[in-house]
């Protein structure tokens, strides 16, 4: 290696610009590269595969988010760029990695075709490594979601959670609809589109478990004399058959009749009391069924009734990543 070539500022700048790297990283990889742009790239990179292989076992549990869609909003893609600290997570140049990310990403039809898409010469999984050495931090990509509809809309929060929306056609102010249930989407974490979606195995299984813990809850809750839980007998509305409605129907009459109620009144209270029963009884769809949650912006509807209101238009589905 040369100790006595000489690299002018703008040389460092254009490496820098280039790579990302600060400026006396790219100073000593250009002498080294005895003035070679090309090499001293290659001297950068090669740096970052050491210091990927000494962090290999780190977790990047800090990152950004990010979400994009193409020009006419039919394809969307939601990346997560992963670090180690959130102190890098927040940084300017960070999040720009990050949305350069996002673009290519967009563009690529797997996890796979984009980690060997081209960025700036070099692949991204190349690049991630190079950033690495750069940052001195583990980066990877730790999530990776697309989706693909006659509209797609997303949200992002706080370069944490990205969510992406598909609908079945562009409707009248497509644009907010589709946020607002993206942000339902990133906010309250459903894994599923409907309760339909459900294997009975799971509901069954999901049903003992529940019943289980709030039994178990239910014998400390007794021993300090306080109000106990109420166990439901179902959980997800997929249980709520024809029949079982039925017979809740029923156990509701006889309570009115057990209250003196006048049976001229019980249609009037009835709905109420039927409402309820589902409500208490369909606990799995409200916490896992995007279309049964209860609407973020309006708690008296559920995501399928805010839908609803905007005429001949269905979610066809959705997709989220989180940073951690």
């Amino acid at each position: 290696m040369s100790t006595t070539v000489k690299v002018t500022a703008q040389e460092v700048n254009k490496l820098r610009q280039a790579t990302g790297a600060g400026m006396m990283d790219c100073k000593k990889a250009l002498v080294e590269a005895e003035g070679d742009f090309d090499k001293a790239i290659e001297v950068l990179r090669k740096k970052g595969q050491k210091v990927a292989a000494k962090r290999a076992d780190r977790e990047s549990s800090e990152g950004a988010a990010v979400a994009k869609v193409n020009a006419d909003n039919t394809v969307g893609v939601a990346i997560v760029l992963g670090c180690e600290t959130d102190f890098v997570g927040k940084n300017e140049n960070f999040l720009e990695l990050a949305s350069q990310l996002g673009d290519i990403a967009l563009n690529s039809g797997t996890k796979e075709e984009f980690l060997a898409a081209d960025f700036g010469g070099m692949t991204v999984a190349d690049k991630l490594i190079e950033q690495t050495g750069v940052i001195g931090e583990k980066l990877d990509i730790t999530g990776f979601e697309k989706l693909q509809a006659p509209f797609v809309g997303t949200y992002v929060h706080i370069n944490k959670i990205a969510a992406l929306v598909g609908l079945s056609a562009k409707v009248d102010n497509a644009e907010t609809l589709v946020k607002d249930i993206a942000m339902q989407v990133a906010s309250m974490g459903a894994t599923t589109l409907s309760y339909k979606d459900f294997d009975a195995a799971f509901i069954a299984s999901e049903t003992e478990a529940r019943i289980a813990v709030i039994e178990k809850d239910n014998i400390e809750l007794g021993r300090l004399g306080k109000t106990l839980k109420n166990v439901p007998q179902y959980i997800s509305m997929a249980q709520l058959t024809p029949e079982v409605l039925a017979q809740a129907e029923e156990a509701a009459k006889a309570e009115l009749k057990a209250e003196g109620k006048p049976e001229q009144i019980w249609d009037r209270i009835l709905p109420g009391k039927m409402e309820r029963f589902i409500s208490d009884n369909t606990t799995l769809d409200q916490e896992q069924c995007l279309l049964d949650q209860r609407f973020i912006k309006d708690d008296k509807k559920t995501v399928a009734e805010y839908v609803a209101s905007y005429g001949e238009v269905e979610i066809t589905g959705f997709k989220r990543v989180t940073v951690g």
